[in-house]
């Protein structure tokens, strides 16, 4: 149901579904195209990165015990190309406007890499017995074993048990912990967002920014309907006109103060959202921190 995630992120290793395989169907900044750990065996980067690709490696040796091949993911960047996700308030980078618009031919890429994805490809070759045992080795047998409850009071489990869990609690130690941290913590990222849509100081902001759009040839109330317009599925716009409504975007985000008043609003609800979970909050970076001597340790031992 839920998965394990790594430092600042969720891990790749998932059911999304029946159909789909072990590796990368992210919600949350997405997870690249899978290779043999060889080519990644080094612990450079920063700790999240460390941590990651010592999880990586540990699930991989675990499924090999198990039977089953693995290759250790790639992340392809911090959103995969996912606009809403990088800019969740308004696109407020010129350059990155200017050459990707809203980032439909990000995704279009992405989509791809997933579907030559070696993880994705073996699973798809493994009979129907093969394929239920390969997810019960890798996310264990049920959900159950670990849990946490929400800010919003949803209760979210995964199994103690399998691969996932097998690598996390090495790492980690206190799996529990870990679990409840991540979850919670996690969760907090798309409350901030939501409370900074909704501030009168954003719905404010944004009076100008749609009178310097209008200025530009573009009539929308919000970021988000621009984003909307050019991102609807099954009608996305060619790449010329997402660029160069992207870019008036970006243009007026800067003139019209709303990138600032974002991002003030951000750390704030960052910071107040932090003070009202401590526990988790704590618990997340300490354990990270005490997990990273562990990850460089895999990684040397493995590379």
């Amino acid at each position: 149901m839920s998965r394990i995630g790594p430092i600042g992120r969720r891990p790749a290793v998932l059911v999304c579904a029946a159909a789909l395989a072990l590796t990368a169907c992210s919600a949350s900044r997405g997870s690249a195209t899978g290779r043999p750990a060889g080519h990644v065996r080094q612990a450079s980067g920063t700790a999240e990165q460390t941590l990651r690709l010592a999880e990586q490696l540990l699930i991989k040796s675990c499924m090999e015990k198990h039977g089953y091949r693995y290759w250790v993911e790639q992340e392809d960047g911090e959103d995969g190309g996912n606009s809403a996700r990088r800019f969740p308030y308004v696109v407020d980078d010129l350059a990155w406007a200017t050459a990707h618009g809203y980032g439909n031919d990000l995704r279009r890429e992405r989509q791809k890499e997933v579907e030559h994805d070696p993880n994705q490809r073996y699973f798809r070759s493994l009979p129907a017995d093969r394929r239920t045992g390969a997810l019960s080795a890798v996310n264990g047998p049920r959900p159950r074993g670990l849990s946490a409850r929400l800010p919003t009071g949803q209760l979210v489990t995964h199994s103690d048990q399998g691969c996932t869990a097998e690598a996390e609690r090495a790492l980690y130690r206190d799996l529990s912990s870990w679990f409840r941290a991540t979850r919670v913590t996690d969760s907090l990222a798309g409350l901030r967002v939501g409370l900074v849509l909704d501030d009168r100081r954003y719905r404010s902001a944004t009076g100008p920014w749609s009178r310097c759009m209008r200025g530009k040839g573009h009539t929308y109330g919000s970021p988000a309907e621009a984003r909307a317009a050019a991102t609807a599925p099954g009608n996305e716009w060619p790449h010329g006109k997402e660029v160069r409504l992207a870019s008036a975007e970006a243009s007026c985000a800067r003139s019209s103060g709303l990138a600032a008043v974002a991002r003030t609003l951000d750390a704030e609800y960052r910071s107040r959202l932090a003070r009202s979970r401590p526990r988790e909050t704590a618990d997340r970076a300490r354990l990270a921190r005490e997990a990273l001597p562990r990850a460089r340790a895999v990684i040397a031992r493995t590379g």
